[in-house]
């Protein structure tokens, strides 16, 4: 495998430390794994074709062989991510972005079609779940990711704890990918649980690959409330299965387990139901799941656990439960039957099939061959469908602790499962057919990690493949061939195996080759599970001298055919025929002389007879052949009784000596075997010695003479030549010996010849064995029989020792010229009766503490000859010192404890000895007094391992001056309660080691003399908190060591010396492992470390150890005292180590030569590897003395800047040289010499004229330049001329401007008050709806109820309720729109019309809404990208583009609310204030204050502010009100501001209309009087009457008047006055022929037509106007400036995140411009404009009313149609340039619509580059918005009128569904007749 070399070498490079050895293993051996500590292992995947495995785990992706050999490798993290922020991240956007793990959560194939696998599907939890494909053959191998992805492509869980499941699936061709994910609460919400994705990308759809658009999704309400658990999913006939847990939200909240199942080719899950699983026992939690096969149907296998109370955490307990695939898709298809046809009820109408996941569907009553008409669904059936009967099963098998993994394999029609469990242990059940199930094998595989889901068997079904959280383990699912017999292989249950009886072995039942026969294959669990086996075998026992007939029985005998035989083999001899007789068996037993011997020591043999048919063994059994002989043989001290106690028949033979299986003897005398009848029998016949007569004890060296007793010898009396025999060290030696009888007891007595025995071992005793022989035949004897020979000499050194000897042995002391110890007999000098005084050769320890309690040692001789002598006898310096009796060795060594002394003294040891005189020792013991002074240091960690330092004097007080820190004893140390162990102690100081300790806290030192203890009171030693590293990094070296790991953390200055350290294994060590396939952990690792500097309570510096080049790293670790850190632990990822860097000479061509180098320049330095474990700031470079400053380092190269100046060399060369360091490396890289020569190489001449040559060029182009800024600059100059007029007009009226603004922003602190958020008059959403999409219309369908009689009222609900249903058919729906526009007579009013019906009627199902207007959509673009692309959307000409109104209005109706909706409410309060506060006409509409020059009131008007008082009825109380009018305002003026002021905050629809209330003026004694409009007292001047105002009315300021309710009588001309929502007072019109005027008269004529004033208009307002008005204008744009401003920014603001709708709509653009090659930003940009700006935006800017309950008056829409041109204006590509014939209106936002336009753009931008992919997002806001307003609109009606545009078109729509292809499978005409059939009767073809 070439290919793979550099891989591997990387990996043994890199990754090395991950992977241990790996174990293969075949029959015998132990199961084949690999260990991959480096990271969390989170799935496993098995390529059926190529038998390879895939491993997915934290950071990383493992290929390998089927067995289990590393093949590739691929890092898929860690990466800088937060679950937060959307992908891709920007770490200035993201600030909380931090290096995550990447947990792997999907690990996929993907087949192509052949049944090939194409690629590795991988996704893991990093950037939003985000999916990439990789390479089968290199994991490394990036196939395809996606840089930007989209909200439809996260496809995984962002959180490792969070389960993902998937399965691959194959629609029309086209693969898919089904996922269910479970809740996130971090990340974008609204994600479904299970989806629908390509794995291809699609370019028609402009789909990426792993999204989800335009295909299935599982849409949730409330994700969070479900909590759905996934488990597994698979595929299996033309179903797509799930299996999951989830909260039951419809029930009783608890949390159960689901299976779900949908059409494998259902793209829109129309066919979605699942149906709860019940597990008796009250198992509810899903574990683990797999589809198998139990008694050869399909089923689930479920292991389920006990759930803690209502939440999803499993207990301890688990099950496994078992479904048939049969009865499950019954239960599934019964709910969908029963949603289907019977509304989900059962015939007791009980609910038994719902609508789940808070959508708004409901189960039908649809036909009853629905679903077999539509299996699969379809969009008129409901879903999802979810089964509120559960499925029950009996558990199988329950286990503790709780199953984690389940798998199933079928052998030979039986099932096993295998489980895993949380420790880490494989179960093997047999499951019965009854459904029990019974384990039968255990496997410990990890018992560190749960076993991981993915059990996975391989191709064969022969493995399993066992994944735990470090290690993958392959292993036989059954190892039928370790068991050698068939007792093994029946005992040990397994179901796979059983006993093939003519093959002799172990087996599968397949493996057999006559399994079908009876008693051929032996099965454990069949009923007759009883191996072959021999019976009644005769005989079991016999004697090897002889050869017999062994006959037997055979249980199980398999049948033979006729020409087959069986045979015997006894042991290893060849086999012999067997003869069969019925049931009975003959066999002949070998000859004596084949039989194998007896065993050494043994007097028998077992030979093994098989029963054989050919060479295999059927059964066998042993018979035993004993040997009589060898028994005798055997018991050479006693052979007789040996013999005939024997359990085999043996009698024994006296005068032959003999020990035989016959019952007769050559000489007679035969004593017969115990178990006989016949006599004499038994050991108590035979002849024996049986005691010693004389002492046992013999002195060496004197004649003595052994007298010995026998019995049963009077068949020897006759004779002679009897012996005694005794054996001295391995030698016999013979004693004649004579036979005397004893006349009292009748007992024989043998007299040995007296003899001088010896020895010549050094000891004091010697037992040697004496028997009796008769000729050359032994006589039994008793084996105790035995002479005590000693030697007096030998171990008695001194008198005392000699003395202690007990009596009976005669030593004495004898006093010769050299004294010594002899047998009493042989001193010839006399013994000594006492001995020499005690002499003391050694004393240790020679001190002591005062307090005594050590044990002292005395060595010497004659201390005493037992311990009594000297138990009251030894002082110490004068002091007694108390003997240990379990210590004391006679005469030579005394252990005493020392007693106290009253003070310190000195003196010798003196022994006493009773009866003697004493000995004094010369050494000279001490008395000490022993204290402490300091401890260093004085605090420590928690957990110990601190060395402290103690100082003191006289510490080696009981001590030895010589002996080692081990043996070092009575002396310890405390500190407080915990033990300091001592390593070292000199006289002035002692070394101990710190013990863990439980708290915190100061603590004293205590040492502990014998009995003596001393306290350091002055000084604590403090126990700490234990150090903690938080952050270790860089986290990688080159094998050189030296880098600097900056460490991280707290209270790491608490221990003295922190270390790093490292363990590794020399490349030639593990190599060699490797290569003996040993599978054992390293043995001995080799560790060095390095101590770390700059240690603070926070941070350190620690170096890197330098470790053996090309080592395999074991560990890495921090040590500090007792506290061990590994560096894993600390950054979830190994330290590596690399391979060092190569750096090559400066001069490679001539290593040592200079190379010249030029000041001003940087020396380069080529190497390799030189970035793999070092940065540019870590690097050194210094030449000669001084530092070459290093600019630039990649893998490559180095690049640093030297001095401008030489260096001095740094040895005795003239040039320096250059030196690289890096960490612990130093790179010597050769010598420099700089370059003197400091002329310039380019001649004079040549810089001369490349400085005139530039110079030239330089001058043509600043002169071209000057001439296109001179074009230029006239362009601008009146642009400018413009802006600085406005900007001065502008500043002129700035003062009035910031007192107006300042009046306004009182009058607006008081509104803040009241719209604080919910004071604003909102309308309610349908009031809302029927404004925006009826606009203007009167009695809309919003507003109205069905119209039917009661007669056909249901008939007509039950068409409609149709006709619903087939609008939820899309193809339906686009022929119904498509067949509509295509009427001539369908008008542009229609088309809006229908729009909105279609909004009304589908409004509970906007995802639908939203997809068929999507498809509307795209067929608009496709026709205008054909014509001119920029028209598209600028008008509403077709119902999609009032359908996007429609939609846009309804997804941004919360913005409105919550954001948009208050700054526009002050914006249209602050207009009305603004206005109202000067002059405005009530016939034209004109006023003083206002945006727009042709409403405009630009006479002079004098006028006064008056104040009314209004009397204002507060329940029973009169409350006076002051009220700010003008006294040219007319009665209705003033009447509009009164119920202003009093009803401030109030819905205007909540308030009186002012024609229902006159205003009457209260003047004291002149009584009340009643203003209006018109009156007598009108002025009527020739055509033209006044409106009356208070100024005609002469009311005076502070006038008091009060509104009351109009009278009948009263109503007349005043109603005629009315001003209208947007109408103006009457313009134009007539009444008796006189023409109304309020402020000034119309000066248009009243007969010229309309369409001419219009244009009259027109010309008017292009005139130049006065400065004066427009300083007017100016001065209202001023004031309102901050709420124009404030409205804007609300809109186009990015600092919150823009509407969900607003970016799925732009990227829908964004796609459709893709897809349709438009590349010209400037058209996106307008159709962007036409979609919200133009189309929604506009529209609520001059239409406030549409979403608050306010009156827009004539003098208030100019305004608002001013500021919606500004916004218009705004959001155009076009550059917005004005000149003196500009409209006014532009004139006046002249300066503020660049600022506008960059607003717009940015906004544009931002949503642009923003992640895209809120499709998710999109459609759980539409599924909530379905949910929350659709009882809001009434679908009836709307699909009432829906009906009328059918009936008026009906032909021409039958006939384009009939011509429909699709439509005509789907019967969607005849279900339109049927619908029209019900609705109105009509007469259809039915």
């Amino acid at each position: 495998m070439p290919a793979a070399a550099p891989l591997l070498l990387l990996l043994a490079i890199v990754w090395w430390p991950l992977v241990l050895p790996l174990a293969l293993g075949h029959l015998q051996s132990p199961p084949a794994f690999i260990s991959l500590n480096g990271s969390r292992l989170n799935h496993l995947l098995l390529d059926s074709h190529s038998g390879h495995v895939y491993i997915g785990a934290v950071n990383v992706l493992y290929h390998l062989s089927p067995d289990l050999q590393l093949l590739s490798w691929g890092k898929t993290g860690p990466k800088l991510d937060s679950p937060d922020c959307l992908p891709p991240i920007d770490p200035n956007d993201c600030t909380q972005a931090a290096t995550t793990d990447n947990t792997n959560k999907l690990l996929l194939l993907e087949e192509v079609r052949g049944g090939n696998s194409s690629s590795l599907i991988v996704c893991g939890t990093v950037l939003q779940g985000i999916c990439e494909k990789r390479s089968l053959h290199n994991v490394s191998q990036v196939l395809y990711k996606t840089d930007n992805p989209v909200d439809t492509q996260y496809v995984a869980a962002n959180d490792p704890r969070v389960s993902t499941v998937g399965v691959v699936v194959e629609q029309k061709g086209v693969p898919l990918m089904l996922v269910g994910r479970g809740y996130t609460s971090k990340g974008p919400g609204g994600i479904p649980p299970i989806t629908m994705r390509r794995l291809t990308p699609v370019e028609r759809h402009s789909a990426p690959a792993f999204s989800h658009e335009e295909l299935g999704k599982l849409v949730v309400g409330s994700y969070s409330e479900y909590n759905n658990h996934f488990v597994n999913a698979f595929h299996h006939n033309s179903y797509v299965y799930f299996v999951f847990s989830r909260r039951d939200v419809w029930g009783r909240r608890e949390y159960r387990t689901y299976v779900s199942r949908l059409c494998a080719g259902d793209p829109f899950f129309y066919s979605y139901v699942e149906v709860p699983l019940s597990c008796n026992g009250g198992y509810n939690l899903a574990q683990a799941a797999v589809l198998g096969f139990h008694r050869e149907q399909p089923a689930l296998f479920v292991a389920m656990a006990m759930g803690q109370a209502s939440t999803p955490t499993p207990t301890d307990k688990s099950a496994l439960c078992v479904y048939t695939v049969e009865e499950l898709d019954k239960a599934l298809h019964a709910a969908q039957l029963l949603c289907y046809t019977q509304e989900g009820k059962d015939v007791n109408n009980k609910e038994k099939a719902y609508i789940e996941y808070e959508v708004s569907s409901r189960c039908l009553n649809l036909p009853q061959d629905s679903l077999t008409e539509y299996p699969c669904g379809g969009e008129h059936t409901p879903s999802p469908i979810a089964s509120a009967i559960p499925l029950h099963a009996t558990p199988a098998f329950t286990w503790t602790p709780p199953i984690t993994a389940v798998t199933t394999a079928t052998e030979v029609g039986h099932t096993i499962v295998l489980l895993g469990d949380k420790s880490g242990r494989l179960h093997k059940v047999f499951l019965h057919a009854n459904g029990t199930g019974t384990k039968y094998d255990t496997v410990e595989v990890d018992p560190e990690s749960p076993i991981n889901a993915d059990l996975l068997l391989d191709a064969t079904k022969q493995n399993v493949f066992v994944l735990t959280e470090r290690k993958v383990t392959k292993l036989h699912v059954a190892q039928c061939e370790k068991h050698l017999d068939c007792h093994s292989c029946l005992s040990n249950r397994d179901p796979y195996c059983g006993w093939c009886s003519l093959e002799g072995r172990c087996t599968r039942k397949m493996d057999c080759a006559r399994h079908a026969q009876p008693h051929h294959w032996i099965w454990s669990y069949s009923h007759e599970r009883q191996c072959v086996s021999i019976q009644s075998l005769e005989p079991a026992i016999q004697s090897r001298e002889e050869q017999t007939q062994v006959s037997f029985t055979v249980l199980q005998l398999p049948v033979l055919s006729k020409d087959e035989s069986l045979s015997c083999a006894f042991g290893s001899l060849a086999a012999q025929p067997a003869v069969v007789l019925e049931n009975r068996i003959t066999c002949q037993s070998p000859a004596p002389e084949l039989l194998p011997p007896s065993p050494p020591g043994n007097d028998h043999v077992s030979v093994r007879m098989a029963l054989k048919f050919g060479d295999v063994t059927i059964s066998h059994a042993n018979i035993t052949f004993y040997d009589c002989k060898a028994v005798g043989r055997l018991n050479t001290t006693s052979p007789c009784m040996a013999c005939v106690s024997s359990v085999w028949p043996c009698h024994w033979c006296v005068k032959d000596e003999l020990c035989t299986h016959r019952k007769s003897c050559p000489r007679q005398h035969v004593i017969y075997n115990s178990r006989e009848q016949s006599t004499p029998r038994g050991p108590e016949y035979c002849p024996c010695v049986w005691a010693l007569q004389s002492s046992p004890l013999v002195p060496v060296g004197f004649d003595t003479e052994v007298f010995l007793q026998g019995k049963n010898l009077h068949i020897f009396e006759d004779e002679e030549d009897y012996a005694c025999m005794l054996i001295i060290e391995g030698q016999e030696l013979r004693l004649p010996a004579s036979l005397e009888i004893s006349k009292e007891t009748g007992t024989h007595v043998f007299k040995c010849e007296a003899h001088q025995f010896r020895y010549s071992g050094k000891q004091f005793e010697y037992s040697a064995p004496v028997y009796l022989q008769w000729g050359t035949q032994r006589i039994d004897s008793a084996p105790h029989l035995r002479l005590q020979l000693y030697d007096c000499s030998v171990g008695q050194s001194d008198c005392s020792q000699c003395r202690a000897v007990a009596a009976s042995y005669g030593c004495v002391w004898c006093a010769d010229e050299t004294p010594s110890c002899v047998y009493n007999q042989s001193c010839t000098s006399g013994a000594l009766d006492t001995c020499p005084p005690p002499l003391i050769t050694e004393v240790e320890p020679l001190t002591g503490p005062l307090e005594g309690g050590i044990l002292l040692t005395i060595q010497g001789s004659n201390l005493g000859q037992s311990f009594q002598d000297i138990q009251a006898g030894v002082t110490v310096a004068g002091v007694t010192c108390r003997p240990l009796p379990e210590a004391y060795r006679i005469s030579t060594r005394i252990v005493c404890e020392l007693q106290a002394s009253v003070n310190a003294s000195a003196g010798p040891v003196i022994i006493t000895v009773r009866g003697s005189e004493r000995g004094e020792s010369q050494q000279t013991f001490s008395y000490q007094n022993p204290q402490l002074s300091r401890i260093v240091p004085e605090k420590g960690p928690l957990a110990g391992g601190t060395l402290l330092m103690v100082y003191g004097s006289q510490l080696l007080t009981g001590q030895n001056l010589q002996q080692r820190s081990d043996q070092i004893t009575g002396l310890q140390a405390f500190l407080g309660s915990q033990p300091c162990r001592i390593k070292e102690v000199s006289d002035t100081r002692m070394i101990c080691h710190t013990s863990h300790a439980n708290q915190t806290g100061k603590v004293l030192l205590r040492v502990v003399f014998g009995k003596a203890e001393r306290i350091l009171s002055n000084v604590l030693f403090s126990y700490m908190e234990d150090p903690l590293i938080t952050d270790a990094d860089p986290t990688e070296s080159f094998y050189g060591g030296g880098r600097f790991i900056f460490v991280t953390g707290q209270n790491l200055n608490v221990v003295q010396q922190p270390k790093m350290w490292v363990s590794f294994e020399p490349r030639d060590r593990f190599e060699a492992r490797r290569r003996r396939y040993t599978h054992v952990s390293v043995r001995n690792p080799l560790v060095t470390s390095q101590s770390c500097t700059n240690v603070t309570s926070e941070q350190m510096i620690c170096k890197s150890p330098e470790v053996t080049p090309n080592s395999r790293v074991i560990r890495v670790w921090f040590e500090m005292d007792n506290v061990h850190i590994d560096f894993s632990s600390i950054k979830n990822k190994p330290f590596t180590y690399h391979p060092n860097p190569d750096l090559f000479p400066l001069n490679s061509e001539s290593r040592g030569t200079a190379i010249r180098f030029k000041p001003g320049g940087v020396l380069a330095v080529e190497g390799k590897g030189l970035m793999l474990a070092m940065s540019k700031e870590e690097v050194q470079a210094w030449l000669g003395n001084q530092e070459c400053d290093v600019k630039t380092l990649d893998n490559t190269h180095l690049y640093c800047e030297p001095p401008d100046v030489q260096p001095l060399a740094l040895d005795d060369s003239n040039l320096p040289t250059l030196k690289v360091l890096m960490g612990g490396l130093a790179f010597d890289l050769g010598p420099v010499q700089y370059d003197s020569d400091l002329h310039s190489p380019v001649p004079l001449a040549a810089q001369i004229g490349l400085a005139a040559g530039a110079a030239v060029v330089v001058l043509i182009v600043l002169v071209i330049i000057l001439m296109y800024r001179r074009k230029s600059k006239q362009a601008l100059r009146d642009y400018k001329k413009v802006l600085v007029q406005l900007e001065t007009l502008e500043i002129n009226v700035g003062d009035q401007c910031r007192k107006e603004f300042t009046d306004l922003m009182t009058e607006m602190m008081d509104l803040s008050s009241d719209v604080g958020g919910p004071g604003i008059p909102f309308l309610d959403y349908r009031t809302y709806a029927e404004r925006v999409f009826f606009p203007g219309q009167k009695g809309a369908p919003l507003s109205q109820n069905l119209d039917l009689p009661d007669s056909r009222r249901q008939t007509v609900e039950q068409g409609l309720s149709q006709l619903n249903n087939l609008l939820n058919n899309r193809l339906f729906l686009i022929r119904f729109i498509h067949t509509l526009e295509a009427q001539q007579s369908f008008s542009q009013r229609d088309r809006g019309y229908v729009a909105s019906l279609l909004t009304m009627a589908l409004h509970d199902k906007l995802e639908y809404f939203t997809d068929v207007m999507k498809n509307l959509l795209g067929d608009l673009v496709q026709q205008y990208v054909a014509k001119n692309p920029k028209l598209m959307l600028r008008r509403t000409e077709t119902v999609v583009e009032k359908m996007l109104t429609n939609w846009m209005s309804i997804c941004l109706y919360s913005f409105l609310k919550e954001v948009a909706g208050e700054p526009l409410y002050k914006l249209y309060r602050a207009i009305k204030y603004q206005v109202d506060k000067g002059p405005v006409d009530a016939v034209t509409g004109k006023a003083k204050r206002t945006l727009n020059d042709s409403h405009l009131l630009r006479e002079d008007i004098d006028y006064c502010a008056v104040t009314l008082t209004v009397l204002v009825k507060s329940g029973v109380e009169v409350q006076p009100c002051p009220v700010k009018v003008l006294d040219i305002d007319t009665i209705t003026q003033v009447k509009d501001k009164i119920l202003d002021q009093i009803y401030k905050g109030a819905a205007f629809s909540q308030r009186p209309a002012a024609d229902s209330l006159d205003l009457e003026w209260r003047s004291g004694q002149a009584g009340h009087l009643t203003l209006s409009d018109d009156d007598v007292t009108a002025i009527v001047q020739g055509r033209w009457k006044r409106i009356n105002t208070l100024q005609h009315y002469k009311v005076p300021d502070g006038a008091t008047v009060a509104l009351i309710p109009r009278s009948q009588s009263s109503l007349g001309v005043n109603q005629v006055y009315q001003t209208g929502e947007k109408t103006p007072m009457l313009e134009g019109e007539e009444e008796e022929g006189l023409r109304l005027w309020h402020l000034v008269k119309p000066t248009e004529d009243p007969e010229i037509p309309k369409h001419r004033k219009s244009s009259m208009r027109e010309r008017e307002r292009a005139k130049a106007i006065p400065e004066i008005y427009l300083t007017r204008l100016l001065s209202m744009k001023g004031t309102l400036q901050k709420f124009v401003d404030d409205v804007f920014v609300a809109i186009l603001s990015t600092k919150r995140p823009p509407p969900i709708a607003v970016r799925f709509f732009f990227d829908f653009l964004d796609d459709m411009a893709e897809k349709h090659g438009i590349d010209d930003p400037e058209t996106v940009h307008i159709w962007k404009t036409n979609s919200l700006p133009l189309r929604f935006w506009v529209n609520i800017l001059k239409n406030p009313q549409f979403v608050f309950d306010v009156q827009v008056t004539d003098s208030v829409d100019p305004v608002l149609s001013v500021i919606a041109q500004t916004f218009i204006d705004s959001c155009t590509t076009s550059e917005h340039k004005v000149g003196r014939d500009s409209p006014v209106n532009k004139l006046l936002y002249a300066r503020e619509i660049p600022r506008y336009k960059q607003l717009v753009e940015r906004y544009y931008s931002d949503i642009h580059n923003a992640v895209s992919g809120c499709y998710q997002e999109m459609n759980s806001m539409l599924t909530e918005l379905s949910g929350s307003f659709a009882s809001e609109m009434n679908s009836l009606v709307a699909l009432h009128e829906l009906y009328k545009y059918i009936n008026k078109y009906y032909d021409q729509i039958i006939m384009s569904l009939e011509e429909d292809a699709a439509g005509q499978k789907m019967q969607l005409a005849y279900r339109l007749q049927q619908v029209a059939a019900l609705v109105e009767n009509k007469v259809t073809d039915l």
